[in-house]
């Protein structure tokens, strides 16, 4: 009986064995085709990334671009408008001094002949004074 147990269990292990290597050689396929389907997804997914990274770069670039001429626009406008403003301001500071100076003038002429009148006022006074008493004067000596 030795025989044919040992015949069976030859048998049976070299089936089992044989499966064995079978189920071994299957999965050994299924992971190395895992393994390159995941290695083709990667490839593709990176290539992917790559292009659409290029595109917002680009993208990118362009807005940048874009948002720098209207700064330089806007900029250009603003030194414009406020050249034109200190050019208007200077122009009516200059009438409003023209006209002050004109007013200054015009008060010191007054003041002038105001005080030369005074003046003038002053010495008549002075001079009826002076000649009352040089009268006194002369008619004390006498």
């Amino acid at each position: 009986m030795t025989t044919k147990f040992s015949a069976k269990f030859a048998l049976a292990l070299a089936a089992f064995l044989a499966i064995s290597a079978f189920s071994y050689g299957q999965v050994g396929t299924d992971v190395k085709n895992a393994a390159d389907d995941t290695g083709q997804a990667t490839k593709t997914t990176a290539k992917d990334t790559g292009h659409a990274t290029k595109t917002a770069a680009k993208d990118t670039g362009k807005a940048t671009e874009k948002a720098a001429d209207k700064t330089g626009d806007a900029t250009k406008t603003a030194a414009k408008d406020t050249g034109h403003a200190t050019k208007v301001a200077a122009k009516d500071t200059g009438k409003a001094t023209e006209k002050a100076a004109d007013k200054t003038a015009d008060a010191t002429k007054t003041a002038g002949e105001d005080t030369g009148k005074g003046v003038a006022k002053g010495a008549k006074v002075v001079g009826k004074g002076v000649k009352k008493g040089a009268e006194k004067t002369a008619d004390a000596a006498k």
